[in-house]
């Protein structure tokens, strides 16, 4: 019934395809939709700013964030799970500011809310994709495809 677990272990390998038997097998997906119409559970999740590269920081926070939902999951409630970018965060503004040779409120508005928050959300694209990598990669559930 159990395979027998080798004492020579590839923790990197087994992660690997412990992740692609998620996603092949929409496990994500079915532990929502079995779900539908119980007692909802609400998480707060705030969208990170994808203003740089993940790092090992996030690991933890991205896990944390994961654990709550899914254990709320396990004990039968509907958990949804809307994935977000923060495209107006300080730092992504900091960011563009700088970018732009800009200077504080005053200048932003001489420039124009409206191409200066276009420049912030091109901004966090452009981190995007490696940031959905990186949630897949530590296995943060999330439905990223409809935020």
């Amino acid at each position: 019934m159990y395979q027998k677990v080798s004492t020579s272990l590839n923790f990197v390998e087994r992660e690997k395809e412990t992740l692609a038997f998620w996603k092949e097998n929409k496990i994500f997906e079915k532990s929502v939709e079995l779900r539908r119409g119980a007692e909802p559970y609400t998480f707060f999740d705030g969208p990170p700013t994808a203003n740089g590269k993940p790092h090992i920081g996030h690991v933890e926070t991205r896990t944390i964030k994961d654990m709550i939902p899914r254990y709320q999951t396990m004990k039968g409630k509907m958990v949804p799970r809307k994935a977000g970018w923060d495209t107006h965060g300080l730092p992504v503004e900091l960011e563009v500011e700088k970018l732009l040779g800009l200077d504080g409120k005053e200048q932003i508005e001489e420039y124009g809310l409206e191409p200066f928050i276009k420049h912030c959300k091109e901004s966090v694209w452009k981190y995007k994709g490696m940031w959905e990598d990186f949630s897949n990669t530590v296995g943060f559930w999330a439905d990223m495809d409809n935020p």
